[in-house]
């Protein structure tokens, strides 16, 4: 083979692994939106870790419109 592409590979990703793609993408979305919920409406004052945690969770919700976004090939 030395790095060549077989020629009877499919060209296309399983169908479960395009399914789960998109439902974790779904799961990491929902789980961000709670987490960013929760820490907006619970904030007294701005300390530090509020801002810590507000960015991580929209990290994660960034992150998971990227995958569900995502054409798997």
């Amino acid at each position: 083979m030395n790095g060549a592409v077989c020629e009877d590979m499919s060209k296309e990703a399983p169908m479960g692994l395009t399914f789960m793609e998109k439902l974790i993408g779904l799961l990491m979305i929902a789980v961000g939106a709670l987490w960013f919920y929760t820490t907006y409406t619970s904030i007294g004052s701005l300390d530090p870790s509020d801002v810590l945690f507000l960015g991580v969770a929209s990290a994660l919700i960034i992150l998971g419109i990227v995958l569900f976004l995502a054409k798997a090939e």
